[in-house]
C-alpha cells in the first residue's frame, strides 16, 4: 500500500489560537504515525500566482490511517480549537506504489 500525504496551506489569523491547534495537532500526528516533513520554513513559489504564508506536509502509513488522523478525537479537538485562528486549505494525496 503506497503512503499517503497530508497537504496543508495555512494563513494563521490568531497566534495564540493557532498555537493550541498545534499542540493538539501534534498529539494526534503521533498517535497516528504520521512523519512531519514540513511544518513552515521558507517557501519560494516558482510559478502561478499561489503565496501561500505556512505549509505543512505529513507522512502516513497509507490513505486509511490518514483518514483516520483526521476524524480522530484528538484530531477534531484540535480543530475546534483552530476556529477562529486561521484559514486552511488541507488534501491527502496518495503516493506512489
Amino acid at each position: 500500500m503506497p503512503a499517503a500525504y497530508l497537504i496543508a496551506d495555512v494563513s494563521i489569523t490568531d497566534a495564540a489560537k493557532m498555537a493550541l491547534y498545534r499542540e493538539w495537532s501534534t498529539k494526534a500526528i503521533q498517535e497516528h504515525g504520521a512523519e512531519v516533513l514540513v511544518r513552515g520554513g521558507t517557501i519560494e513559489t516558482l510559478e502561478g500566482d499561489w503565496q501561500p504564508q505556512r505549509m505543512v506536509l505529513l507522512r502516513f502509513a497509507d490513505m486509511d490511517t490518514a483518514r483516520r488522523f483526521y476524524n480522530s478525537e484528538t484530531y477534531v479537538h484540535a480543530r475546534s480549537l483552530r476556529e477562529g485562528a486561521g484559514v486552511l486549505h488541507m488534501v491527502i494525496v496518495e503516493g506512489m506504489a
